[in-house]
């Protein structure tokens, strides 16, 4: 057999709209026959700085696209309509640069290819961390990145480093970038799954497909770009498609395989799943059609014995966009700079939502919301207590030690979720819900000791919620994953550090809100909309 080579990823071409940055920072150079492109170390540093405020602020047109086109389709339910009508008006809002369109603004990612005629004389990756430090510290987003001290103790690094930085090499003179914000709601949503040829026909693929998009959930805020990927000569080689896959990526790849193993896309599989992901009726995170705005199937050569299979997201924030160095210059990936030119003249109609007065006593609040069915919409007004994680953790510390539950857990709904930074004049940083199943192992206690008796928060639950608010007459409630700068911006009047101020984002706080969008999902009878789809 001859020998036989190629790229393993040939990307047919690159059609992404691009605007420079700036000429500078580069110089052609002789090395003999050879032309050197040289790169100032700042230009880097300006590259992903500029790279990661755009994406923090800004998104894809295509992707705003696809929320109008959910408002013009005559099949998507209200509920879609609400979902992708809230998430094109965050759009408005973010654009500003002052309220990021996600609270959670996400671990930075660079995945570089480098040419062989780039020269910088630096570490690359120092330079590229040092502009997403200035962008994290400039710009009103969170610090998410916590670094272990020992293997038990933690603490936030104060800077969102560090980055994660991967880079490649490759022939010629350019310098091509990814970059990524990946929020941890969309990062804890890639699965990889070890089958075996077993899996490699079409009844077994349609049933496992069927069976593993239900592990997606909606915590992570679809409407999903969906990745899937099948083969890999690693797991490690599976679930890199993944994450690129889901990024748009991998969207010029070639359409057939062929003996020297290339990666190529499956059309026909892409349009399967996703007609999939519109019988699921998960829907926009409250039921109907668009669980899901694409699909992007992707097939690798494979070791023999294996059979890897990743399945991944970009979630409503798709935060993703490419940058590239050239001897013209230094580029990013033009974004979308006027998404009001996507809402319409007039919002969708829905029917009338429940006004909830919050300022009450927790047994009245509960008897008020006992009157209604799960998916009944909401508008929440007064006092929330917001609390997630380590704040969790801290309050059980306190009821192992034999001390009560604290009395603001008790006498308000608790909301999961932690701000970015404020902007100045403002009462609020970006704020929207965090995922709900991370705080599901405390909830059966917590009700018992009197807290947690209405939770407010994004995405599905397990089983354990569902009993535990049948027994002890409590609520879970859904708010909208995604649109964190307009709830910001509309819908929260006041904010208050109350209980473990040391943990930054992590903090206690109590909320004042107007006009809150929320939905019944776990109801005292132990009802449960995703349950019931």
């Amino acid at each position: 057999m001859d020998f036989i080579y190629q790229d393993p990823y040939p990307i047919l071409k690159d059609d992404t709209q691009y605007r420079k940055i700036t000429s500078g920072y580069v110089k052609v150079e002789k090395l003999g026959e050879r032309e050197i492109l040289t790169v100032d170390p700042k230009g880097l540093e300006l590259l992903s700085q500029e790279a990661m405020k755009d994406v923090s602020f800004m998104l894809r047109t295509s992707h705003l696209e696809k929320l109008r086109a959910i408002l013009d389709d005559p099949e998507a339910t209200d509920n879609d309509r609400f979902v992708a009508y809230n998430l094109l008006q965050n759009a408005a809002v973010a654009i500003e640069g002052e309220l990021p369109s996600c609270q959670d603004t996400g671990t930075a990612i660079v995945m570089a290819k480098k040419g062989e005629d780039i020269y910088t004389g630096v570490d690359d990756a120092e330079w590229l961390s040092k502009g997403i430090f200035n962008t994290y510290q400039e710009r009103n987003l969170r610090y998410s990145q916590i670094v272990p001290i020992s293997m038990f103790e933690e603490k936030n690094s104060g800077s969102n480093l560090p980055a994660q930085i991967d880079i490649y090499s490759k022939k010629g003179a350019s310098y091509e970038f990814l970059f990524l914000a990946k929020g941890g709601g969309s990062a804890n949503k890639t699965y990889l799954y070890q089958q075996t040829k077993s899996l490699l026909n079409e009844k077994s693929m349609d049933a496992f497909v069927r069976a593993k998009i239900m592990d997606l959930g909606t915590s992570a805020c679809p409407p999903y770009h969906l990745a899937f990927v099948i083969g890999g000569t690693s797991a490690e080689a599976n679930l890199a498609a993944v994450k690129k896959a889901s990024a748009g990526y991998f969207d010029n790849l070639p359409t057939t395989g062929n003996m020297a193993g290339q990666a190529f896309r499956d059309l026909e599989w892409e349009k399967r799943i996703q007609l999939i992901c519109q019988e699921s009726a998960i829907g926009a995170q409250f039921g109907g059609k668009y669980f899901t705005h694409d699909v992007r199937v992707i097939r690798l050569p494979r070791h023999a014995a294996s059979c890897p299979v990743g399945l991944g997201v970009s979630c409503s924030a798709d935060r993703n966009i490419k940058g590239k160095i050239t001897k013209d210059g230094i580029f990013v990936e033009q974004l979308e700079v006027n998404p009001k030119r996507l809402l319409p003249e007039t919002a969708p109609h829905l029917e009338p939502a429940v006004e909830i007065d919050l300022n009450r006593p927790m047994a009245e609040i509960l008897a008020e919301l006992t009157k209604y069915p799960i998916k009944t919409r909401l508008k929440l007004n007064g006092t929330l207590i917001v609390a997630r994680d380590i704040a969790h953790a801290k309050i059980k510390e306190l009821l192992d030690a034999g001390k009560p539950m604290p009395e603001y857990f008790k006498n308000h709904p608790v909301y999961y979720a932690g701000p970015a930074k404020t902007p100045d004049g403002m009462p609020s940083g970006s704020f929207g819900p965090t995922t709900a199943g991370r705080m599901d192992v405390y909830v059966e206690e917590f009700q018992k000791n009197g807290g947690s008796m209405i939770m407010l928060a994004k995405g599905n639950r397990t089983k354990d919620v569902m009993n535990a608010c049948k027994t002890y007459g409590g609520f879970y409630l859904g708010s909208i994953g995604g649109p964190a700068a307009i709830l910001a911006k509309e819908n929260i009047l006041s904010v208050e550090v109350v209980d473990f101020e040391e943990l930054g984002m992590e903090a206690v706080r109590k909320i004042t809100i107007k006009d809150f969008p929320a939905f019944i999902i776990t109801d005292d009878k132990g009802n449960d909309f995703f349950e019931n789809l």
